[in-house]
């Protein structure tokens, strides 16, 4: 399968189709990893992928990150937020701990929910 690469400077690619695109990638992913989102969750993921799809277009920075501060995530939430970033060819990796965040929130539900 052909790894998908949002060139969003070089293609002119728009924010609204690279979001909504990008999170349809990600819905798959966390459908196959049985990650499931609540209706606040899935907003607040949406958000946070517009705001990384516009700085993924206007080469926006992010502030430095002490990433000692991200040690307690999961390394499966890591990987999910590598594979997104990976989706675009100029986001940091600071951009995946704090995509990782939203991915560790949602596999908590499960926790919860079986409690």
């Amino acid at each position: 399968m052909t790894q998908i690469k949002f060139r969003m400077i070089e293609d002119d690619l728009t924010l609204e189709e690279v979001t909504e695109n990008t999170i349809n990638i990600i819905n798959t992913w966390l459908a196959e990893h049985q990650i499931v989102q609540n209706e606040v969750q899935k907003l607040m993921l949406y958000s946070h992928i517009k705001s990384m799809v516009q700085r993924a277009k206007t080469l926006e920075q992010l502030p430095e990150l002490d990433l000692t501060l991200f040690d307690q995530l999961s390394e499966e939430s890591l990987a999910l937020a590598q594979k997104t970033i990976n989706l675009f060819d100029n986001l940091p990796i600071e951009e995946a701990y704090l995509l990782a965040i939203h991915y560790d929130v949602a596999k908590a539900n499960e926790s919860i929910n079986k409690n």
